[in-house]
């Protein structure tokens, strides 16, 4: 039995409302469960530095955790000087995630910065903050779309994350933090709209596991994806 009563391939409740904030040119705040994620899209009319003349475009992210995001409270990174190891991991991860969706060409020489600030977490804050980045920079390149600034959509297939892992030796679907701390094996899956892989993170945090239960995880995390992805889709039409 899961902790929330979950079936073990059922995903949280997820929601997606749009046009959270007045400024960014896009943005949501995702919530899957009890994690809850701010994202906005921020276009800039240059590429940084290392792409000029090449009539390349890029997409970048930042990420972030309010103090009391979490049960206790955390100092702001600000306040220490320097971000931690994992926040760069994770803002690395984003970044490289949602340009596997991106025509690179067709986006024009221009970056989009999007930002993923947690507000509340509950695991799977760095799945939350892909999938719900997507939402954000897709609403950014509509706008750049309707204004004809760019004739064709750089955005090749949505891009969306789930983790998946193994719980009390059963394979699970969507872990929260009370599934996520106590995990034998836990994964994070990222994949586009169309099934194809772009990323896998898998580790066996107390025990092994083997080939078939990864398959397992992997079927889980298709399934997963799909649902996430349909949510996408819905909330930027």
């Amino acid at each position: 039995m899961r902790p929330s009563g979950r079936k073990l391939s059922e995903m949280r409740a997820i929601s997606i409302e749009t046009g959270i904030t007045k400024h960014a040119e896009g943005s949501c705040l995702i919530k899957v469960g009890d994690t809850h994620v701010l994202c906005t899209a921020t276009i800039e009319d240059r590429a940084p530095s290392f792409l000029k003349g090449s009539g390349l475009g890029w997409v970048t992210a930042e990420y972030g955790m309010l103090p009391r995001a979490t049960n206790t409270r955390n100092r702001r990174e600000s306040a220490m000087g320097k971000q931690q190891g994992r926040t760069v991991e994770i803002q690395r991860l984003i970044g490289r995630a949602l340009r596997a969706g991106v025509d690179r060409s067709a986006l024009g020489e221009r970056q989009i910065v999007v930002d993923c600030d947690v507000i509340q977490a509950d695991g799977g804050t760095r799945c939350a903050a892909i999938t719900g980045g997507w939402v954000a920079l897709k609403l950014a390149v509509n706008k750049l779309m309707k204004k004809g600034i760019i004739v064709s959509d750089p955005l090749i297939d949505p891009v969306a994350a789930v983790s998946c892992g193994i719980y009390a030796g059963q394979m699970v679907c969507d872990l929260d933090y009370a599934e996520d701390s106590e995990a034998g094996t836990d994964g994070n899956f990222i994949m586009t709209g169309s099934g194809k892989l772009i990323e896998v993170q898998m580790s066996a945090e107390g025990s092994t596991f083997n080939r078939d239960q990864l398959n397992g995880l992997m079927d889980l995390a298709e399934a997963g994806i799909a649902e996430l992805v349909a949510a996408q889709r819905e909330a930027v039409k």
